[in-house]
């Protein structure tokens, strides 16, 4: 299911240029015989064999009091318009195709040169009692506006899709690190061990960085994101052949345990193949729960119209977050949905609202079904893309209004998990070129996520190329002004 580590032990140069050698907690385990006694050592043993019978999904407590239990991760990528969602922009009615020069080109080619001004092609409501600011299209997310909160106050570093992408999900711009539902499964564990503890559910073609964005990075490969096909067989080959019976199937995971637990007791440092078994196990549980959870045949038809499944326009989205929701409720810790292409350059009108009526619906229905079932209120949903867009559009050889990126300024929204439902917390200025109220960086947003989860991102380290890693990569500050 998941591949390999490549490494499992760490090289560094010390100062007079020699590698010095710093070893894994489990052959540090293994190389105390020397230097404790054998009571304090088969202490430590027992300790980690307790913990390998548990497994590494086994659920766990946080760091500090949980508001939420589970997280739900609806990713637009390509990066919507918050200019043209949930933060309106009057100012750019009046400037509409004035055309100005920028010479900061220091980013890329959409930072400077010549542009001009485009207004929204979209009105504005006041949704809920809560007056939160929706573009109109959304007609079923504002019959749920109370119960978000939305934040106009994140920053990210890059402009380009994939090094946003990772830096959204992973911390790191430039991949290679666990995506922030690893760093979760891996802080507090699975309630089903029937069911990877991570989940994502891709567009058929997956985002820029590709699979990079739900990546186990160091940490070991059992936090690694399992992709699941929302129509179809969630995962190909899930099911075995015709005539290969469970008790057949049963007896070949025994014969390969037993192979490699011989292997494993002449090299007991090398943790990928511990992995490697226990992903065996779990492919082979999951043959009995998968299929029973992503069918949705049985579903209440009342329930699929809900979620817009059966609609050309919604069914797609729909099946993610009615599955999103199946999915946590059996007890997998974090599910991350995909919806793409929301990069619109040009004909931002026709584009944006495609994108609006496919997950509009679905979206709002998720909400409503995680509050029906009381399971919103510990329960994080959090929406967002990898940055905003521009009030402006680069001149090109024609007119065809859009917007370039913006890592400046964006809207992210949450629901449930300890949150402030009905709020809108930070501001930009008043194009929507920048963040200039309650303003923090995405490392800021991430130790803020965790924080509701229950888990302190100082105390969620792992050792790493010579030193503790984290999430935010360098520490930040929990964004007190989003918890309730």
């Amino acid at each position: 299911m998941h591949p390999a580590l490549s490494s499992t032990s760490h090289r560094f140069p010390c100062s007079g240029g020699r590698a010095l050698w710093a070893p894994t907690r489990r052959e540090f385990v293994y190389g105390l015989g020397a230097s404790v006694g054998s009571v304090a050592l088969s202490t430590l043993l027992a300790a980690e064999e307790q913990q390998k019978k548990l497994g590494p999904l086994a659920p766990k407590e946080g760091h500090v009091e949980a508001k939420a239990k589970r997280c739900i991760f609806l990713m637009m990528e390509g990066g919507p318009s918050h200019i043209d969602t949930f933060d309106p922009k009057p100012v750019l009615a009046k400037q509409h195709l004035k055309e100005f020069t920028r010479t900061d080109k220091q980013q890329s080619a959409m930072s400077g040169g010549k542009r001009y001004f485009v207004q929204s092609p979209f009105q504005f409501r006041k949704a809920g009692q809560s007056g939160a600011d929706m573009c109109t299209l959304w007609e079923n997310l504002q019959h749920v506006a109370d119960d978000l909160c939305f934040y106009r106050g994140c920053q990210v570093d890059s402009v380009n899709h994939p090094t946003a992408m990772y830096q959204m999900n992973t911390g790191n711009r430039f991949g290679g690190d666990p995506a922030i539902g690893s760093w979760t499964t891996y802080g507090l564990g699975s309630v089903n061990q029937d069911l990877p503890g991570f989940v994502v559910l891709p567009e058929v073609s997956y985002p820029q960085g590709g699979s990079s964005n739900w990546s186990n990075g160091y940490l070991p490969a059992s936090f690694q994101g399992t992709p699941l096909r929302a129509k179809g067989s969630p995962i190909l080959d899930l099911q075995p052949p015709k005539g290969i019976t469970p008790e057949l199937q049963r007896a070949n995971l025994d014969l390969l345990a037993k192979l490699n637990q011989e292997h494993l007791a002449e090299h007991p440092w090398h943790g990928e193949l511990s992995a490697r078994m226990e992903n065996y196990e779990l492919a082979f549980r999951m043959q009995m729960q998968v299929p029973g959870i992503l069918d949705l045949s049985k579903e209440d038809p009342k329930t699929l119209e809900h979620y817009g499944i059966g609609n050309d326009r919604t069914d797609a989205f729909g099946r993610k977050c009615l599955l999103a929701r199946k999915l946590v409720e059996q007890g997998v810790r974090f599910v991350q949905l995909y919806a793409g292409t929301w990069d619109s350059h040009d004909y931002i009108e026709r584009a944006h609202a495609n994108l609006i009526g496919a997950v509009d619906k679905p979206i709002a229905a998720l909400i409503a079904d995680l509050k029906q079932r009381g399971m919103l209120e510990d329960t994080l949903v959090v929406w967002c893309g990898e940055f905003g867009r521009s009030p402006d559009n680069g001149v090109r050889g024609g007119t065809a209004y859009g917007r370039d990126h913006n890592p400046k300024a964006m809207t992210i929204w949450f629901a449930g998990g300890g949150v402030k439902a009905g709020h809108t917390i930070g501001a930009t200025d008043e194009t929507g070129a920048e963040a200039v109220e309650c303003v923090h960086h995405v490392r800021d947003l991430h130790v803020t996520l965790l924080r509701l989860l229950g888990l302190d991102d100082n105390r969620l380290t792992f050792y790493h190329a010579g030193r503790f890693k984290q999430l935010s990569q360098f520490g930040g500050q929990v964004i007190k002004e989003l918890i309730a």
